[in-house]
């Protein structure tokens, strides 16, 4: 494995595992940019919940299952272009760069992922 693919993924895994913990205890943030973009509290668990999976997935594919990695990676970029999506919907682009970062990381973090493997 490449340092670069390392790093970025374990980046990747690690802020976005800090953000899902963020969803489920709800920190006071998440619930305040949450209500702003019409996302409903009672969804936070299953959103959190999806995060903290795409970044166990994304650390699993460092440790040698390369195939849940992906697929890790490539949930993570859908999770966060709807994240980015829904910024736009309602909006609220003040603090759009905070999904907007997490989409890049799992972005870079798939296409380092995947080129390893060819």
């Amino acid at each position: 494995m490449h340092t670069a693919s390392l790093v970025v993924t374990l980046i990747t895994a690690i802020v976005t595992g800090g953000i899902a913990v963020a969803d489920l205890i709800p920190a006071k943030f998440v619930l305040a940019n949450s209500a702003e973009v019409g996302v409903p509290r009672s969804w936070l668990p299953a959103l959190g919940l999806t995060k903290l999976a795409g970044a166990v997935g994304l650390v699993a594919g460092l440790v040698g299952l390369p195939a849940l990695g992906i697929a890790a990676a490539a949930g993570l970029v859908l999770f966060f272009v709807g994240a980015v999506l829904t910024h736009l919907r309602a909006h609220v682009l003040y603090n759009i760069a905070f999904p907007g970062a997490y989409l890049c990381l799992s972005a870079a973090s798939l296409a380092l992922l995947v080129s390893e493997r060819h």
